[in-house]
């Protein structure tokens, strides 16, 4: 059990930070919610109420929509672009492994199921870590505007307006605020991990190249 745990550290502990997250956002949110309905003389719902609710609904899937999206367009992105010196990127003046293709390497033992079967199979699974981050993405953003309808539309009603579709929803500037308040933050997060790393270290880190390395030096 001791090297289970250990073997599978980084993911469990992410897990387990956004099920603590996650909790809390719950918690609060309710109650903010419920302190609004009762500003608004409407009465207070349950947990299970608000979990089914446009404002929960909304406030989730605005923020996973996003990280989708960073995550997706960075597999993307240092595929094909550089940047010298930083541990994000594949080294510039020399052949890269993640570049090498695996159609060379169909015979050798322990390859993944899909590298052996080739074809569209293959084309499918060496796009698959990209494929499934826009999947993940499209999905949020669905649901974000599913969500976000019906708290938008609960809000104008309230103030005498009239309720909207998903698709009229799509449309204000509303939804597209929510959106990109979030996806820019996300970018220049990146942006910054990749401009440090090229001069900052975090020994032990995967993210950071080897602390005695020069700034020149590009990757891990």
């Amino acid at each position: 059990m001791k090297h289970w745990v250990r073997d599978r550290g980084l993911l469990l502990a992410n897990l387990g930070l956004f099920a603590v997250f996650f909790v809390g956002m719950v918690i609060s949110g309710v109650q903010v919610y419920n302190s609004d309905q009762q500003e608004h003389g409407q009465a207070a719902v349950s947990l299970a109420g608000y979990l089914t609710s446009g404002d929960f609904v909304e406030a989730t899937f605005e923020n996973w929509e996003s990280e989708f999206l960073q995550m997706g367009m960075y597999v993307v992105l240092t595929a094909f672009l550089f940047q010298r010196g930083s541990s994000e990127s594949k080294p510039i003046d020399e052949p890269s492994p993640q570049d090498e293709d695996p159609r060379d390497a169909a015979d050798k033992p322990d390859v993944p199921g899909p590298v052996r079967r080739g074809g569209v199979i293959l084309k499918l699974y060496e796009n698959s870590l990209s494929i499934m981050f826009f999947v993940l993405f499209a999905l949020s953003v669905a649901l974000h505007a599913v969500g976000g309808a019906s708290a938008y539309s609960d809000q104008e009603v309230l103030h005498g307006g009239q309720a909207v579709s998903v698709w009229g929803y799509l449309g204000t500037s509303q939804f597209w605020f929510e959106s990109m308040q979030n996806w820019q933050s996300e970018f220049l997060a990146i942006a910054v991990m990749v401009g440090a790393s090229v001069y900052l270290r975090q020994r032990g880190s995967a993210e950071s190249k080897p602390v005695a390395a020069p700034h020149h030096v590009t990757g891990a």
